[in-house]
């Protein structure tokens, strides 16, 4: 028996834009489509820890995309959040604001949170992952040059670990690499397992 054969009696639709999360499902070996219900509310109450909030946020989208289920139809929502001293990091508007965000990731550590939401027409699970990763210390250049090449306005935290600066730049990580890409691919495994 093939790993996640319960998921043939499903359609299974990953409601994300994100091309990282599209290669990283691949590696699943499921077959899906993507399908994305854009302007959905992405904001979440004030005073929610931020250790909860992309979990909220994920079962908010799959809520969000609700209207696409059918009883064979499985839907997967994620959403991924980078935090730095209790402060999110969002995708940073402009090159400058990028700037801003790498310098301050410099020399430090932080945290990569993922919320993940699976939803069919009987069972819903929602569950996050935690990594924290260790930059070293980075030059001005380094991060001009990493901003030049790689353009990281759509990442939050203005990063890719998979890009350049995740060899040359992070020292090390606690907890899932592909966690920080945006799908924490052992957990989300698991809990398809259970479909």
């Amino acid at each position: 028996m093939a790993p996640l054969e319960n998921l043939n009696k499903y359609n299974i639709i990953l409601a994300s834009a994100s091309p990282r999360r599209r290669q990283l499902l691949e590696q699943l070996g499921i077959d899906f489509s993507v399908k994305v219900i854009d302007g959905l509310d992405e904001s979440y109450p004030a005073g929610l820890a931020w250790q909860v909030i992309p979990e909220y946020l994920s079962r908010k989208k799959a809520e969000g995309h609700s209207s696409l289920l059918t009883p064979s139809t499985m839907i997967i929502t994620a959403d991924t959040l980078v935090m730095l001293d209790g402060k999110p990091l969002g995708k940073p508007a402009d090159a400058a604001e990028a700037r801003l965000m790498l310098r301050n990731l410099s020399g430090r550590s932080h945290f990569v949170i993922t919320g993940v939401t699976i939803l069919t027409a009987r069972k819903s699970t929602s569950f996050s992952t935690t990594t924290e990763v260790f930059f070293d210390s980075l030059t001005d250049d380094e991060i001009d040059f990493y901003i030049t090449r790689f353009k990281p306005m759509d990442k939050a935290g203005a990063y890719g670990i998979q890009e350049w600066i995740g060899a040359a730049g992070i020292r090390r990580i606690e907890g899932s690499y592909y966690n920080v890409m945006g799908l924490p691919l052992h957990s989300l495994y698991t809990a398809l397992g259970s479909f």
